[in-house]
């Protein structure tokens, strides 16, 4: 009933549109388009029809190391513009090495081999140390075969370790290793390494080893999952027997990870010190969420209860036998949680003991604030928001923002200099270097932010440059600029191109993009396929370029592509995100059919030939949309889709909806197989891998149960072995299986 009102409330309301084109490629001069071929399934699959990067390692403020296309590694000096071969490929080849990690003394390299993935963030590897000087490897210097995470200090040549879920740590480059904890287990108790959900949800990384400045102290995390129920799958392998998988997984309402934070002191790892949860977090359910060493003897740790609608940032000063409690700051949210996805990390000021720290406003707006002695000070505002610090040094903040003409999709680095007087007024370093080429920026500062290597991703070609920092920023070098790419793009391929604008639904001002075929005819009727992912935070209407499955679909199958932010995603203020705070499946699925009821009143969309398509959160949206009976859809595709949010993760699901005793109607209402019946009156493609870490097999398990119960036909596929990502071969049949879902769903009646 709810979405009936909506949706009828909203066919009636005047459509404000503000029209803003941007040519993702480049426009094309329709006599010379004779000449031209459209952009094909075989050229989103062709490496040479790819844009290029250029990636670096700062090891100073003055110097970075670069990976030629042939595997050297060169070291450059952006001053004296001199380089030469650091690492040559032969080095690497000698151990079999894909990567290394240079000791911060530069007297010693560890080369790592034997990549093996295993979650999104965390793998496994061999390590082989070489003597920089003697220019050779230490057969007698053993680091245990299959690593699972290693660390340089930032000075010197120390080194941690964690392998079998201890920790070990090394004095220097060439000293034995010192086993600092004992009672690391596999799905019990992991020192050092994060469990699947701190990986996938808590910290985004492998890491949960800390160094202080200067190597005196290591911090890590314990995880005990001893409490935490396990998912178990099988994996099929080419045995005579699958194998089973046991990952400790605490689903919504479930027990979770017990988390502690300990100190080793490296010169006496047998003294270990533990830094206590406050008890005001600690007296209930919590994560560790940031740990940040701000001096050798100073600590800040943001701690976050189970709920996560407010953060304790505590500080901890080291008295020589135990981290006493000093100076805290909490954050707490009104209308929702805490952060986009959780709470920003703080970045100290010189004075080691006030911060800055972007977080909401008192008008719902992502800003950066100074916190001192507990008090928070916005030093921004506006109706925009701060995406991240990138550097804080001790004169200068840098940060990137969607500020530059108020569109959300956008990214550009912003500086605020620090003087005794105050923050000064902030200056965007790269809102005109290339205006229309070059809306969403970020940059990769050097050890002082002398330099930087500004990333242009769009909305033209993707532009990498060397930045001079040390006065007015200005471009000294152009590591790559993609003309090869340009020059195919321009001369060979009809490309699509691609209007982004806003549109009012709910009261709300959303942004779309739409990707129009070429040589777009608007008194015609074509097919339109939305592709979704209408998660929390979520952006799909952004100014980064893509060649991707949706430009062949659009050059090629003349589809017009479109997205849509509604109502839960991110960048725009918290009012529209929270909106579906304590409500998933709601008001992000509704938006996406009153906008596409919007698209076809823009008259040249053929209104029986409307898709969507969305992949994990995405999969939802698109199964929810099209279990909701609006009779707009044609067909969908839903790729490793959520079906009940009880069986996805706590610290996910339990952010945005509670824990399911806390909020039992919205997880009733918000379940995909609930709406089974109504799949009857549209095409449904259902795909999942079956080793699926994350959104698990059993939710396209239980979808497709629900739809034959309801006697629904509809087409599955699965991805045997695969996980959430479907990657190598499975990601190709993946693309050419639903190429031909899509021509049997858009094919036009005879």
């Amino acid at each position: 009933m709810g979405c009936n009102k909506v949706c009828v409330a909203l066919v009636g309301a005047v459509v404000v549109i503000t029209l803003i084109v941007i040519p993702t490629a480049i426009y094309v001069n329709r006599d010379e388009s004779a000449f031209k071929r459209t952009y094909s399934f075989n050229d989103f699959y062709n490496d040479t029809i790819r844009y290029k990067t250029y990636s670096l390692h700062w090891i100073s403020d003055n110097e970075y190391l670069h990976k030629t296309s042939e595997g050297h590694i060169y070291l450059h000096n952006v001053e004296t513009k001199e380089s030469s071969i650091y690492l040559s490929n032969s080095t690497f080849a000698q151990v079999d090495a894909t990567d290394y990690i240079l000791s911060p003394d530069k007297k010693f390299v560890v080369f790592e081999s034997n990549y093996s993935k295993l979650w999104r963030h965390s793998f496994t590897a061999s390590y082989s140390m070489y003597n920089m000087e003697s220019r050779e490897f230490l057969s007698k210097v053993q680091i245990p075969p299959v690593t699972q995470f290693l660390v340089w200090a930032p000075v010197g040549n120390k080194l941690a370790y964690v392998w079998d879920y201890n920790i070990y740590l090394k004095k220097n480059a060439t000293a034995e290793a010192v086993q600092v904890t004992n009672n690391g287990k596999v799905n019990k108790i992991l020192n050092g390494v994060p469990d699947w959900v701190y990986e996938e949800e808590v910290f985004a990384s492998n890491e949960a080893i800390w160094w202080s400045p200067q190597g005196k102290y290591l911090a890590y995390l314990q995880i005990n999952d001893t409490g935490v129920h396990n998912i178990e799958y099988s994996l099929y392998g080419n045995d005579q027997y699958p194998t089973t998988v046991f990952i400790p997984y605490p689903k919504a309402g479930c027990v979770i990870p017990r988390a502690r934070l300990f100190v080793i002191d490296v010169e006496n790892p047998s003294r270990q010190s533990e830094v206590v949860v406050p008890k005001s977090v600690g007296i209930g359910d919590h994560y560790l969420r940031t740990v940040t060493w701000v001096t050798d003897e100073r600590l800040a740790v943001q701690w976050l209860p189970r709920r996560q609608d407010s953060v304790l940032l505590q500080i901890y000063d080291y008295d020589g036998t135990n981290w006493k409690e000093t100076s805290k700051f909490e954050q707490k949210s009104k209308t929702g949680w805490v952060g986009r996805f959780f709470p920003a990390a703080p970045y100290f000021a010189a004075n080691n003991m006030s911060f800055y720290k972007v977080m909401s406003n008192d008008n719902g707006y992502k800003h950066l604030h100074y916190v001192e002695a507990g008090k928070a000070t916005p030093i921004t505002s506006g109706k925009w928001e701060v995406i991240y610090i990138s550097k804080v040094t001790k004169d200068s903040i840098y940060y990137v923002s969607n500020e530059h003409m108020g569109r959300p999709g956008q990214r550009n680095l912003y500086k605020i200099s620090i003087s005794k007087s105050g923050h000064s007024a902030p200056e965007c370093l790269t809102c005109s270097l290339y205006q229309d080429r070059c809306q969403y920026n970020s940059a990769y500062f050097s050890l002082n932010a002398s330099f930087f290597r500004m990333d242009c991703y769009g909305p033209g070609l993707p532009l990498f440059t060397l930045m001079d920092n040390r006065g007015p920023a200005k471009e000294i070098q152009v590591f790559e600029d993609n003309k090869k790419l340009e020059k195919i793009l321009t001369t060979e391929l009809l490309m699509p191109t691609i209007k982004r604008a806003t549109m009012k639904i709910a009261g709300f001002n959303l942004w779309y993009q739409m990707m129009f075929p070429p040589n777009f005819d608007s008194s015609k009727k074509y097919p339109l396929f939305i592709q979704v992912y209408g998660g929390p935070a979520s952006q799909n209407t952004d100014y980064v370029f893509r060649l991707e499955w949706a430009t062949y679909l659009c050059s090629t199958e003349k589809v017009i592509i479109a997205s849509f932010d509604g109502r839960g995603s991110g960048y725009q203020g918290d009012e529209i995100m929270h909106a579906i705070y304590g409500r998933l499946g709601t008001y992000e699925v509704e938006d996406q059919i009153s906008a596409v009821r919007k698209f076809i009143e823009m008259g040249f969309i053929d209104k029986d030939r409307i898709g969507m398509w969305g992949w994990s959160y995405g999969g939802y949206v698109t199964s929810m949309v099209l279990g909701s009976g609006s009779g707009l859809f044609k067909c969908g595709i839903a790729v490793a889709p959520v079906a009940k949010w009880d069986y996805y993760d706590a610290v996910y699901t339990e952010r945005y909806m509670h824990r399911p005793e806390e909020n039992t109607e919205s997880y009733k209402n918000s379940t995909v197989t609930d709406r089974a019946k109504n799949f009857k009156s549209v095409q449904y493609m259902l795909v999942h891998g079956t080793a699926d870490d994350n959104v698990h097999f059993q939710q396209a398990a239980q979808i497709s149960k629900a739809l034959v119960e309801n006697q629904v036909d509809f087409e599955a596929m699965w991805y045997t072995d695969k996980d959430h990502g479907l990657s190598g071969k499975a990601r190709y049949h993946l693309y050419a299986h639903l190429n031909h879902f899509l021509q049997n769903c858009f094919a036009e009646k005879k």
